[in-house]
């Protein structure tokens, strides 16, 4: 599915928070939105989630504007991973994924419904904690579970918010290939990252937000010191090995 965004601006109390963002995201594409706390990362993917409600802007889907859609049809469009949910109600792992389907069940879940959920358990490899408690886990396991959760939606459209942040290395990588998976059939995914590396290796597409603007735009090139210098005011080191780019962090400017 085709994202295209014009002139996104949303405030918080007056503050400005989001202020003129253009963006275009094609079928099967990775967008990876970086740069310093504060810089409106979050309140970007909730913008497109209608989580938020921008003051202005156009954003559409497959050339079609937002608005158009039922809530019930951007649910089906849809899945989005949150930077921090807690569980307020005791529910076990299968049952937290089987949410995921809720914007295409009926009365009861349908044996596809379950059959999918068990598929993406054994994707995520969290077939060990199946039946837990969501609260009885770390906060690595559960953040798995909520991607989980938004993977069941079989999305067109993905926006995971800092998805890897409680995740050890082998996690991260492990939940970034399933993205890259998915971005080969077509689901387009919008990614908020911290870590510029994991953003280097699998995004197609990179937006450096500074301030709540668009300090830069593109593919990978995003990446050098002299748009990261400026935005991040640390001094970066930046080099190429095996065709992917290494990127590490020096000293504060």
């Amino acid at each position: 599915m085709k994202i295209n965004i014009n002139g996104l601006s949303f405030s918080y109390n007056s503050r400005p928070v989001l202020n003129n963002i253009v963006l275009e995201l094609g079928e099967g594409d990775i967008l990876g939105v970086i740069g310093p706390n504060g810089s409106g990362k979050s309140t970007l993917l909730k913008c497109v989630n209608q989580i938020l409600k921008p003051e202005r802007s156009s954003i559409y889907l497959d050339g079609k504007e937002i608005n158009s859609f039922t809530m019930i049809e951007l649910a089906r469009l849809i899945g989005y991973v949150p930077q921090q949910e807690e569980s307020r109600f005791p529910v076990n792992v299968f049952d937290a994924i089987l949410m995921g389907r809720k914007p295409f069940l009926n009365w009861k879940p349908s044996q596809s419904d379950l059959d999918k959920v068990s598929e993406i358990i054994g994707m995520l490899k969290l077939q060990d904690i199946a039946m837990r408690d969501i609260s009885s886990l770390s906060g690595g396991e559960r953040q798995k579970v909520i991607i989980a959760r938004a993977i069941a939606q079989e999305p067109e459209v993905l926006l995971l918010d800092e998805p890897t942040s409680n995740l050890d290395l082998r996690h991260q990588l492990e939940v970034m290939n399933i993205v890259e998976a998915m971005s080969k059939t077509g689901t387009s995914s919008v990614v908020a990252v911290h870590d510029l590396n994991l953003a280097a290796r699998y995004c197609s597409k990179l937006i450096l937000l500074s301030e709540g603007r668009v300090f830069a735009a593109g593919g990978r090139e995003v990446l050098c010191p002299d748009n990261l210098e400026p935005v991040y005011q640390v001094k970066i080191w930046a080099q190429a090995n095996n065709g992917r780019t290494i990127i590490q962090a020096d000293h504060p400017l």
